[in-house]
């Protein structure tokens, strides 16, 4: 593996829960030795950080849509839109018999 991937999957390890951690004794040596190790790690943690700030405001925006279109005023129920293809489908199922 390449230095800069293996280095990549340290900085992962410690700071992503579902990791293994390293020995973190030696970890924070590391961090106080490596000034550039150091900055990395802090730039991936603000880097995951972010994108799990941006995948809740992507889950907000999904879920108050998901309420609009369940509780507007001016549409039909929801259970209504659940059984529109099923009234459908009897209708043409029904038409189909009335005839032949």
């Amino acid at each position: 593996m390449r230095p800069e991937l293996k280095r990549m999957q340290q900085i992962e390890h410690q700071l992503l829960p579902t990791s293994p951690p390293f020995d973190p004794a030696s970890w924070e040596v590391q961090l106080l030795v490596d000034g550039d190790l150091r900055a990395d790690t802090e730039i991936q943690r603000l880097l995951y950080q972010g994108i799990h700030l941006a995948g809740q405001r992507q889950l907000r925006c999904e879920l108050a849509l998901i309420h609009q279109r369940l509780y507007s005023p001016h549409r039909s129920s929801w259970i209504q839109m659940a059984t529109a293809s099923l009234r459908s489908f009897w209708r043409r199922h029904l038409r189909g018999r009335a005839s032949g």
